[in-house]
C-alpha cells in the first residue's frame, strides 16, 4: 500500500501538466501552465514529504538537514543517485546549471540523496570519494538502506524530486535528458513562492568536504597505458582534468590540461579537458576519452598539438553512428583501444561508448566491420549493442545488450581474435568475436544488475590477452582465463585500503579504475583510482610498490596555481614569525628545512606538498592565487620564491606557508600525516626595491 508521502499520489496530478506542456507553444503558456499547476497543489496534505531519518551520514554539511529546520523556506530540489549510474552522472551539469543560476540564499538548494545499488556504495568512504571525484558541490545524504527511496517509492536512478517550503512534494522527473523542463520546474516554483513570500534567506550549512584536503600529484586517476615502444605511461589524472605522461620509472615528461575542466584545442599548454577517463598511445600519439566533454581527442607529442576526432562537445543520443568524427555525436567514452578492422594494423579506435551502453569504432585510416562495407578513415559508427541498457548476448552485434561498458582489451591472435569487453553495470566480461561480432559472456552473471561474487567486480576493467581486471567493487586486482573462463585474485586483500604488502594478497586498493601490462610482460601498473595513486605489481617477485612520479627539479618543485587553499588539519603546527620588512616589487624566498625523526622517511609516492598562501583581504599578494608544490625530499633546502607587487594595496599583509607530509617510522609501516604551517607579517614599504630578500625557516615533525 502507498505511504502517504508516496509519488504515486503526485504521478496523476503532474501527468496532466505534462500533457498540457506539450501543446504549449510558447515560453510565456508553459509559465503560466506552472503557476496555475502550483496554486492548484500548493497545500495539499497528502503530498508531505517524509523527512530524513535521524542518524544518517551527510557530506558537505556543517551537519544533518531536515525540511523541519535548515531545508524550511526553501525549494529543495532531491537528486536520487547511485555513483556507480552513468546516466546519474548524465544530470550532474543540470544541477551545476542550477546552482549558477539560483544560490542558497535565492531560496534553492539541491541534496544528493545516495541510495545505493551494490553494498560496497553503501560505505561512506566510497560515495565521499565519489562526491569528489563527480565534484559534487551541494549537501549529499548517504541513505544507504534507500530509506526515504522506498518511502516515496522512487523506482529507478536518477529521480529528481522537487520538494517545497513547507515540505510539500512539487514534481518529479525520471531519468536523464530533462535539463530544460527541471529549469522550467524549478524557476517558477521558486517566482511563486517568493510571491507568496515563503522564500527564506538563511544559508543551511554547507561545507564542502574537498576544501579540507591537501593538494595531491594526482587525483582519481581514471585509466593507464604504456606505449611499448617509447617505454612511456600516459595516465588519465581525471579528478585534474588532464592527460599526465611519464617514464617507466615516473620521470614526468609531459602535462597536457587541468587543473580546471575545459573544452580547448590547440597547443599542449593551451588544451584542455573534462574528466579524461580511457588512454591509447602509440608512439608520439595519445587518444583519449575525454568523457565528461563527450569527445575523442588526438595528443599529437610531435606537433605538440591536441585536436578532437570525434563527437560535438554535448552528449549525444544517437546509437548508430556512421557520420565523419567530429560531426557524429556521441555519449560519455569511458575508454579506448587501439585495433584492427578490415584494414592496416591500429587503423580503427575501439570505443567503450558507456552513455550509450555499445561498443563504437572510430576508423583512423580506411577499413571495415565484420560484414560490413567499407568505410573511410574519420568514420564513428556503432558496432555492437543496441543501445538499451541490458545484459544481453547474441551472435548479431547490434541485438546484443551491454550496460554501461567501462573498460576494453584486445586479444587479435587467435583462438581469442577479440575484444574483451568489461561490462560495468551487468558486472560481466564480455568477449566481442573480431571475425562476425558475436558477442559472448566470458565470466560473471547472466542477469543484468547481479553482483559477480567471486567472479568478478562492478567497476572492471580489462587488461591484455589474459584478460586481467580491475575490480573495483571488491578493491583486487583480478585474471580471467578465456580458456577455461576461470576467475581469480591476483592481489589484493578484498577490503578498500592503501597497502603495499609484504605480499600480493596483504596489499590493498581503493576502487581501482585502469590497469595495464608493462613491458616484458613482467609488471602491471594500476590506476588506484581513489588511493591517488599509480601501483606497481611485480609479477615475478609478487610486490606492489608506488610509481613515483618525480619531475627531478633541482630547487623547489616548480609551483603549480590554484584558487584556494586547504583547510589545515585540526593538529597541525601553527607558527606565527616576527614581522618581516618589505619593499614593493621585492622578491621574497621562504627556505625551509624539514626534518623527521629517527628511523622516519618520506613514504614514496604519497602527496607531500607544500602551499604559500595570503590571508584572507590580502590575496593580492599572490595575484589571488594560491601556490603548490610537491615535497619529494628531505635532504636539503625547500626555497619558494615569490615577486611582491610593485604597487602595494595595503601596507600590512600576511602570507601563510603550509606543509603536508606523509611519513612512516619503519619500512611497510602504515603512513602517517602531519601538517605544520608558518604565518608571516609583512610590513610594506611603498618605495619599490628589486633585491630579494630571504625568511630561513626550520620545523621537525
Amino acid at each position: 500500500m502507498a505511504s502517504e508521502c508516496s509519488l504515486s499520489n503526485l504521478f496523476p496530478i503532474q501527468s496532466q501538466l505534462d500533457c498540457a506542456l506539450e501543446d504549449a507553444a510558447t515560453q510565456e503558456e508553459k509559465d503560466k501552465l506552472v503557476y496555475e499547476y502550483l496554486s492548484k497543489i500548493d497545500e495539499r496534505e497528502d503530498l508531505m514529504i517524509c523527512d530524513f531519518e535521524t542518524g544518517l551520514e551527510w557530506l558537505n554539511t556543517e551537519g544533518p538537514l531536515s525540511f523541519k529546520n535548515k531545508l524550511s523556506g526553501k525549494v529543495v530540489l532531491l537528486d536520487f543517485f547511485t555513483y556507480c549510474c552513468i546516466n546519474c552522472m548524465h544530470i550532474l551539469p543540470d544541477l551545476h546549471q542550477l546552482e549558477q543560476k539560483h544560490s542558497v540564499k535565492d531560496g534553492l538548494v539541491i541534496v544528493g540523496v545516495h541510495s545505493a545499488k551494490f553494498p560496497n556504495e553503501k560505505v561512506l568512504d566510497n560515495v565521499r570519494s565519489a562526491v569528489l571525484r563527480y565534484d559534487i558541490c551541494h549537501p549529499v545524504v548517504n541513505d544507504g538502506e534507500a530509506r526515504l527511496w522506498h518511502q516515496l517509492e522512487v523506482s529507478c536512478w536518477p529521480t529528481l524530486v522537487l520538494v517545497g517550503p513547507r515540505g510539500n512534494l512539487l514534481f518529479s522527473l525520471v531519468g536523464e535528458g530533462h535539463r530544460e523542463r527541471l529549469t522550467l520546474f524549478t524557476d517558477v516554483s521558486l517566482r511563486y513562492y517568493r510571491e507568496k513570500k515563503l522564500l527564506e534567506v538563511h544559508s543551511v550549512g554547507v561545507k564542502l568536504y574537498r576544501d579540507s584536503l591537501p593538494p595531491t600529484i594526482l587525483s582519481f586517476p581514471g585509466k593507464i597505458c604504456v606505449d611499448h615502444s617509447s617505454n612511456r605511461l600516459a595516465i588519465a589524472d581525471t579528478g585534474h582534468h588532464r592527460i599526465v605522461l611519464v617514464s617507466s620509472t615516473g620521470q614526468l615528461l609531459h602535462v597536457i590540461g587541468g587543473p580546471e575542466s575545459g573544452r580547448q584545442d590547440g597547443a599542449l599548454s593551451e588544451a584542455s579537458f573534462s574528466s579524461p577517463q580511457g588512454v591509447a598511445m602509440k608512439n608520439d600519439v595519445v587518444y583519449v576519452a575525454d568523457t565528461e566533454n563527450h569527445l575523442i581527442r588526438k595528443i599529437d607529442l610531435l606537433e605538440g598539438r591536441v585536436s578532437t576526432l570525434a563527437g560535438l562537445g554535448v552528449q549525444g543520443m544517437d546509437k548508430a553512428g556512421g557520420a565523419m568524427g567530429v560531426q557524429q555525436p556521441i555519449s560519455s567514452p569511458w575508454d579506448v583501444m587501439l585495433g584492427s578492422a578490415g584494414g592496416v594494423e591500429d587503423n580503427v579506435l575501439w570505443v567503450a561508448m558507456a552513455g550509450t551502453h555499445q561498443i563504437w569504432a572510430l576508423f583512423l585510416a580506411d577499413g571495415k566491420l565484420p560484414k560490413g562495407s567499407e568505410l573511410k578513415a574519420g568514420t564513428c559508427v556503432r558496432w555492437a549493442g543496441s543501445g538499451s541498457e541490458e545484459n544481453r548476448n547474441n551472435a548479431y552485434p547490434h541485438k546484443a545488450g551491454f550496460a554501461q561498458p567501462s573498460g576494453l582489451a584486445v586479444a587479435p591472435e587467435e583462438p581469442w581474435s577479440c575484444l574483451f569487453v568489461a561490462d560495468s553495470e551487468s558486472s560481466t566480461v564480455r568477449t566481442v568475436a573480431l571475425k562476425d561480432g558475436a558477442v559472448k559472456l566470458l565470466v560473471g552473471e547472466p542477469l543484468c544488475f547481479r553482483r559477480c561474487g567471486r567472479e568478478g567486480g562492478g567497476r572492471q576493467t580489462a587488461a591484455s590477452a589474459r584478460c586481467g581486471l580491475v575490480s573495483g567493487t571488491e578493491f583486487a586486482i583480478k585474471v580471467v582465463d578465456p580458456k577455461t573462463k576461470h576467475c581469480s585474485t591476483l592481489a589484493g586483500s578484498g577490503a578498500a585500503g592503501n597497502a603495499l604488502g609484504p605480499d600480493f594478497s596483504k596489499s590493498s586498493f581503493n576502487e581501482p579504475g585502469g590497469i595495464c601490462m608493462g613491458a616484458g610482460g613482467k609488471l602491471l601498473y594500476v590506476a588506484d583510482t581513489n588511493n591517488h595513486l599509480i601501483k606497481v605489481l611485480d609479477l615475478h617477485s609478487k610486490t606492489v610498490s608506488l610509481l613515483c612520479i618525480s619531475a627531478d627539479y633541482t630547487d623547489a618543485p616548480e609551483p603549480r596555481a590554484s584558487m584556494k587553499a586547504p583547510t589545515l588539519p585540526k593538529r597541525a603546527a601553527r607558527i606565527k614569525l616576527a614581522p618581516l620588512s618589505v619593499c614593493a616589487g621585492q622578491t621574497l624566498t621562504m627556505s625551509l628545512k624539514l626534518s623527521l625523526t629517527e628511523g622516519a622517511k618520506l613514504t614514496d609516492g604519497a602527496p607531500s606538498c607544500w602551499v604559500l598562501s595570503a590571508e584572507e583581504g590580502d590575496e593580492w599578494l599572490l595575484d589571488g592565487q594560491v601556490v603548490t608544490g610537491d615535497i619529494t625530499g628531505l635532504s636539503g633546502l625547500l626555497r619558494i620564491s615569490t615577486k611582491l607587487p610593485e604597487v602595494p594595496k595595503k601596507l600590512h599583509a600576511g602570507l601563510r606557508l603550509s606543509v603536508w607530509v606523509y611519513f612512516c617510522i619503519a619500512a611497510g609501516a602504515a603512513c602517517t600525516m602531519k601538517a605544520a604551517s608558518f604565518f608571516l607579517p609583512l610590513e610594506i614599504s611603498d618605495k619599490p626595491f628589486l633585491g630579494e630578500v630571504t625568511v630561513v625557516l626550520a620545523h621537525s615533525f
